[in-house]
């Protein structure tokens, strides 16, 4: 049996989108950040990333981790890289050329793309109680327009970005992207990766993980 470690409305969303596509039973045990409560230690505090239990799965106290049959992985993107190669098809790479270039635009998402995006996130369209700075804002969005620019020429082709066919490789990189939706000039700008972002964010894999994200509290 598979178990995935994480609320929705954290990076957990990740593993579960991709378990959805590949439709595997999976137990899902909500562990929520200790930063969104008011004192993660309290005796009736809900199962979090400090939580003693929970740290003994994964000692650096972040979701999502996930354990499988024993096996026991951290690392949103690194479990995706994993599960899809466990089961296979046309998410998995079909060689090792694919699964290089699997890795690559991951890793990819992760250092060109996500800090910024949560600045983003963030800085646009998060809390204004929790101090917005549109600077910051303006300074991420303008940080992006160069990778962005990168992913548009790359989504030319095909419209994903290996092997001419939806991977694991749309769902890592697009949950990344995502994070940037409340500056809409940087997707105007790059059309491919706007309509690409679409068409990942119409599968039903995906819309029934954000259903269940849209059932947490915020």
């Amino acid at each position: 049996m598979l178990t995935i470690y994480g609320v929705y409305r954290s990076r957990a969303s990740r593993p579960i989108w991709l378990a959805n596509e590949l439709g595997l039973t999976f137990k899902h045990v909500p562990v929520i950040q200790h930063y969104r409560l008011t004192n993660a230690n309290a005796p009736d505090a809900p199962l979090n990333t400090r939580s003693p239990g929970f740290l003994k799965v994964n000692p650096n106290g972040h979701v999502p981790s996930i354990d499988d049959d024993g096996l026991v992985l951290h690392e949103s993107l690194a479990i995706n890289l994993y599960l899809a190669k466990k089961h296979g098809g046309p998410l998995a790479p079909a060689n090792v050329s694919e699964d290089g270039q699997m890795s690559m635009w991951s890793l990819w998402a992760a250092t060109e793309v996500e800090t910024q995006a949560l600045n983003i996130a963030y800085h646009r369209a998060g809390n204004p109680a929790g101090g917005r700075d549109p600077k910051v804002a303006d300074a991420a969005i303008a940080a992006l327009r160069a990778p962005f620019a990168v992913l548009d020429k790359a989504l030319a082709h095909s419209g994903y970005l290996v092997g001419d066919r939806f991977t694991v490789a749309d769902i890592n990189a697009a949950e990344i992207v995502r994070y940037a939706l409340p500056a809409p000039e940087l997707f105007d700008a790059a059309p491919k990766v706007k309509a690409w972002l679409a068409a990942c964010q119409s599968r039903p894999a995906f819309k029934k993980m954000w259903e269940m994200r849209d059932k947490e509290p915020a």
